[in-house]
């Protein structure tokens, strides 16, 4: 009968986690790197939706900057994104997950 119950549990969980990822996928954040000239838009669910790049910075001998800008406007939305999927996990009030508090 144990068995039963772990698999429900399971089953419970698969389902409150596919929720969540529904949820998540609404959200949107926004984040920048070189000091606002490259700009990233990601999902909850950490899916870049799209890249904006200033012009200014289209020139070939500002590739680093480019290259810096991209990674750290990416890793900021990420870090956005981390805390939006926190807290719509605590206001599901049913996911206990480890990392997300």
């Amino acid at each position: 009968m144990a068995m039963f119950s772990k698999l429900k549990q399971f089953k419970d969980l698969r389902s409150q986690a596919k929720s969540l990822q529904n949820t998540l996928a609404e959200e949107t954040v926004y984040a920048d790197g070189a000091h606002g000239k490259v700009q990233v838009v990601m999902d909850g669910n950490q899916h870049v939706n799209g890249v904006q790049i200033d012009p200014e910075l289209l020139k070939v001998e500002r590739k680093t900057d480019i290259e810096k800008g991209i990674a750290d406007a990416v890793n900021s939305a990420v870090k956005k994104s981390q805390m939006a999927m926190a807290k719509k996990a605590r206001e599901m009030g049913h996911l206990n997950l480890p990392g997300l508090s």
